[in-house]
């Protein structure tokens, strides 16, 4: 027994344990504490019929609210002085209907590249010329026709062999493809309003990850020789990100966080001044790679890293929607 405990309540028919004894413990004024959250900072109720300015103006100043308009103000900036946006997309955010916003975004010059993965290059197809997209996968796996769709399998594996040919890269061949093919829902294709707009969309494949690689179409001399020439694209893209450029990443967990920092090693390599740049990973779950190889790493010599967790449907549009009214405030 020590002279901080109170002795064993055996005799008052009390607990048999002893307590530390807290008579001693040292207080202090609130007002000398350093408090995180004051009353400046919390939210405004939001008013019927105001704008979505306002909307973002009532969110409170504390943590991922803060996180967000300093993004936006990011972008913004970026924007402004003519540094490059890049948006990174997994396939996930074009099956969510993200398509119009990104597009959007192109067109209004706020994002002035894309790269997507294989299968965001599949589904941005089968939108154009179907304007429908994304199978019951458990469903086809059953029989074996999961992925077996010909027309798909025809497009994106034809595209891959004429680009072969070309100087052109996957992303470049397959916009060029659908903007003469003139489909349905043309006006719905990432890959269409970067050939359109002079935005370099890229896709960058992992052989043997999409379902076109199933057909016997399928040339992996070819896919890979125009993926490769995307990377340099990218790359390129990516070596003037520096002193302000933005880079997204919205829903890629592996490829495309793998082949940003690849990305960014080339340009580190050869001298350009691929430093101070603002990165964000947007996701439902947050992942190893995206955080490490997109947030943290590339940002550690200079720049900042976010990261936001929620479904890309709600997320992403609300992201834009704050940008452009920034923009149109400014």
């Amino acid at each position: 027994m020590n002279r901080h405990s109170s002795a064993p309540g055996k005799d008052k028919g009390g607990s048999k344990f002893p307590k530390l004894d807290l008579s001693a413990v040292k207080t202090y004024p609130i007002a000398a504490r350093h408090s995180k959250v004051k009353t400046e900072q919390l939210a405004h109720v939001h008013e019927v019929g105001s704008s979505f300015a306002s909307f973002m103006d009532s969110l409170p100043q504390v943590l991922k609210a803060t996180e967000l308009r300093e993004l936006v103000d990011c972008i913004v900036e970026a924007c402004r002085r003519s540094r490059p946006v890049i948006a990174m997309m997994g396939a996930h955010g074009i099956k969510c209907g993200l398509n119009p916003v990104i597009i959007d975004l192109m067109r209004q010059q706020v994002i002035t590249g894309v790269a997507l993965n294989g299968a965001g290059a599949i589904h941005d197809v089968e939108l154009a010329y179907w304007g429908q997209t994304s199978e019951e996968v458990a469903e086809g796996l059953r029989d074996g026709s999961f992925g077996m769709a010909r027309e798909t399998g025809e497009i994106l594996n034809d595209v891959a062999k004429q680009a072969a040919g070309t100087e052109m890269g996957f992303g470049e061949a397959l916009g060029k493809r659908i903007c003469a093919d003139r489909p349905p829902h043309e006006h719905l294709s990432i890959l269409a309003a970067g050939y359109q707009c002079d935005v370099p969309v890229t896709v960058h494949v992992a052989l043997g990850t999409d379902i076109v690689h199933q057909h016997p179409s399928a040339d992996g001399a070819a896919i890979g020789e125009a993926s490769l020439r995307d990377f340099r694209v990218l790359a390129h893209q990516v070596a003037h990100l520096g002193d302000g450029g933005v880079a997204l990443n919205l829903g890629s967990a592996v490829v495309l966080p793998e082949v940003f920092l690849k990305a960014i090693t080339v340009a580190r390599n050869l001298g350009l001044p691929a430093f101070g740049l603002v990165t964000a990973n947007f996701d439902m779950v947050q992942h190893y790679r995206p955080r490490v190889n997109v947030v943290e790493r590339p940002t550690q010599a200079g720049g900042k890293g976010f990261q936001f967790t929620g479904h890309h449907e709600i997320m992403i549009p609300l992201l834009a929607a704050a940008v452009k009214e920034k923009l149109r405030a400014k």
